[in-house]
């Protein structure tokens, strides 16, 4: 037989499975972009002095800031792939976001050194671009490389919630946009030196101010996205939705308050839900329940806490409040009577303690109770309390059973008298200290109300008391069937 310690340890096992696959899939794309970051930049190296192109030149500080920002990103996967501790409750996931944010500030510095050579270019100093084959070529491979890893780096940041590999998939895009800016510019420079065309060899210049723009856009939506993570910052859409579908749970009244944060591709999500303070506890951990799969539902990975507070119900009447007061205090409330006299109210009701407290402890519990009561129902004149103990020992006597002749014979023609039609049966007659204390079922027709079967119930056992004075304790169970007299 499998051990509890084992089920627990395969079902984490199983939790974590799905989990290590996604961590080595992002592992070996984030390595693959390392790969691609080394060729791309040493070819622009070589060929960039080769050509003195200021345009291959800005392209291949790119690429060597996207080798560095390619090696944060293997790093930043690798630890964001780790379980969640006691010194981190909720994972290593910000991490990437932080690797993120780094790389924004790598390619922000990139803007700075391309924007002051270029304009060093254009207005203070002339150096001679060899726009040849080589140029071109490593151009076009530049392309072609930065448009394949950018699609396999943002499909699997998408598919994982990476926001590493999702800048890490950024970095190559912007690679891409700034190579066809420079592919650009080195044709118009062929073009300047075939049709003699003064202005075009600036060319080069304007296009590398171009790359520096796409790589400020790129850095600014960038960086912002990652810094909002950091500071748990949530769409308000997603947070609408979310609230939307607790709402939606039955048996939930209103959702007060939903507090969402990031970690990683993980959504951790507090909320606060309210339902009738009569739904029983069982019944509220269902709703709570109900609605942490409701909000999975709209964010698949999320780790959901829902607190429930009690709140009067719509439909709670007098009753209902005074044994939900009651069992707030931890008291039991029976044989409630409201009585009305000229618009005025009182209250009359037996209240359960617990055996062990002394009077003075009990006293001050229901106290304490009626002036809940009377804030809870401000109409209220008066509240008339009978204290009893409640417990095995208070509810446990010693009797004898008595022979249950005479009480068949008593109900026997009830129901001629009343015009009711009944059958009794499983009567039982016990006796204490001379005092005859009678339950038995009572068989009536499916068709009769509770109201009306309590009313009957009521007729049934006053007749029963006429003819038998000695009667103390009287319990009838109303039982419905079919065909009564059948």
């Amino acid at each position: 037989m499998e051990t509890r310690g084992c089920m627990e340890t395969r079902r984490c096992m199983e939790t974590r499975t799905p989990q290590m696959h996604a961590d080595r899939e992002k592992f070996v794309v984030a390595l693959s972009s390392v790969i691609a970051a080394i060729l791309l930049t040493g070819t622009k190296v070589v060929v960039g002095f080769s050509t003195g192109s200021l345009g291959i030149l800005s392209e291949a500080l790119h690429s060597g800031l996207d080798l560095l920002a390619a090696l944060l990103t293997l790093f930043a996967v690798r630890v964001s792939g780790r379980p969640a501790d006691p010194e981190h409750p909720y994972g290593h996931g910000k991490v990437e976001n932080l690797s993120a944010l780094f790389q924004t500030v790598l390619l922000l510095a990139t803007c700075v050194w391309i924007v002051w050579e270029a304009v060093e270019r254009l207005f203070f100093r002339q150096v001679k671009v060899e726009a040849n084959i080589w140029a071109f070529l490593v151009v076009i491979l530049s392309l072609a490389v930065d448009w394949s890893r950018s699609r396999a780096l943002l499909r699997t940041a998408k598919k994982h919630g990476s926001a590493a590999l999702e800048a890490d998939a950024l970095h190559f895009s912007t690679d891409l946009w700034s190579s066809g800016v420079v592919l650009l510019g080195l044709i118009l420079l062929v073009v300047a030196r075939v049709t003699g065309i003064a202005w075009l060899e600036a060319a080069d210049s304007v296009a590398a101010l171009v790359v520096a723009g796409i790589v400020v856009w790129v850095g600014w939506s960038l960086g912002k996205r990652n810094i909002d993570a950091l500071l748990d910052s949530v769409r308000p859409e997603e947070r609408l939705l979310v609230a939307q579908r607790a709402a939606a749970v039955p048996g939930v009244r209103e959702v007060r308050q939903v507090r969402m944060r990031r970690s990683g591709a993980e959504s951790f999500v507090d909320l606060t839900l309210t339902v009738d303070r009569g739904t029983p506890l069982e019944r509220a951990h269902d709703i709570a329940a109900a609605a942490e799969e409701a909000v999975r539902s709209a964010l698949p990975r999320a780790d959901v806490v829902v607190h429930v507070d009690p709140v009067p119900g719509e439909s709670e009447g007098i009753l209902d409040t005074v044994r939900l007061t009651a069992a707030r205090h931890g008291l039991g409330a029976h044989d409630i009577l409201i009585h009305d006299t000229s618009g005025r109210r009182t209250i009359e009701l037996h209240l359960e303690a617990k055996e062990d407290l002394s009077l003075d402890e009990a006293d001050r519990a229901a106290r304490a109770f009626e002036n809940d009561l009377r804030h809870a129902l401000p109409g209220i004149e008066s509240v008339l309390l009978h204290l009893e103990p409640a417990g095995d020992r208070a509810a446990t006597i010693t009797s004898e059973p008595v022979e249950v002749a005479r009480v068949y014979a008593a109900l026997r023609p009830l129901p001629v008298e009343l015009g009711f039609p009944f059958r009794p049966h499983q009567v039982q007659v016990r006796s204490l200290a001379g005092v005859l204390s009678v339950s038995f079922h009572c068989a009536i027709g499916r068709e009769v109300s509770l109201p009306e079967a309590h009313r009957w119930s009521e007729e049934i056992e006053r007749r029963l008391r006429v003819r038998m004075p000695e009667l103390g304790r009287v319990t009838i169970r109303m039982e419905p069937v079919e065909g009564l007299w059948d």
